[in-house]
C-alpha cells in the first residue's frame, strides 16, 4: 500500500520557519519525483516544489524561490520542505505527492492527506 504522510505543519508568525516532512512507503522511492503542492481556501492548487533522484532535477515556484528549500533522504524515504521567511500568503494546506521520473515531466500518481500551515501577520 502506497502511503505519503506529511508532518511539520502548524501556526507560525510571519518571518518564521517551518520544516515539512513527507514520509513515503509502498513504492520504489528512488525512482519517483516527490513534489509539494499547496491549496489555500478559495484558491487553486499551486505547485510549490519538486525533487527527483532519477535526473537530479528540482523545482521551486517563483513565489517561494529564495525562501523554501527542498531536500530528500533516500535512505529514509523522506522529503523535506524547509520554509523560511514565511509570509501570511503562504498559509495553505500543503500536500506531498509522488510520480515516476523527472520533475520536468512528472505525472503525479499518489497524494498525501495534507498538513496545514498557517502564518499569522
Amino acid at each position: 500500500e502506497v502511503q505519503l504522510v506529511e508532518s511539520g505543519g502548524g501556526l507560525v508568525q510571519a518571518g518564521g520557519s517551518l520544516r515539512l516532512s513527507c514520509a513515503a512507503s509502498g513504492f520504489t522511492f528512488d525512482d519517483y519525483a516527490i513534489g509539494w503542492f499547496r491549496q489555500a481556501p478559495g484558491k487553486r492548487r499551486e505547485g510549490v516544489s519538486c525533487t527527483s533522484s532519477s535526473d537530479g532535477s528540482t523545482y521551486l515556484s517563483d513565489s517561494v524561490k529564495g525562501r523554501f528549500t527542498i531536500s530528500r533522504d533516500n535512505a529514509k524515504n523522506t522529503v523535506f520542505l524547509q520554509m523560511n521567511s514565511l509570509k501570511p500568503e503562504d498559509t495553505a494546506v500543503y500536500y506531498c505527492t509522488a510520480g515516476a521520473g523527472s520533475c520536468l515531466e512528472v505525472e503525479y500518481e499518489y497524494w498525501g492527506q495534507g498538513t496545514q500551515v498557517t502564518v499569522s501577520s
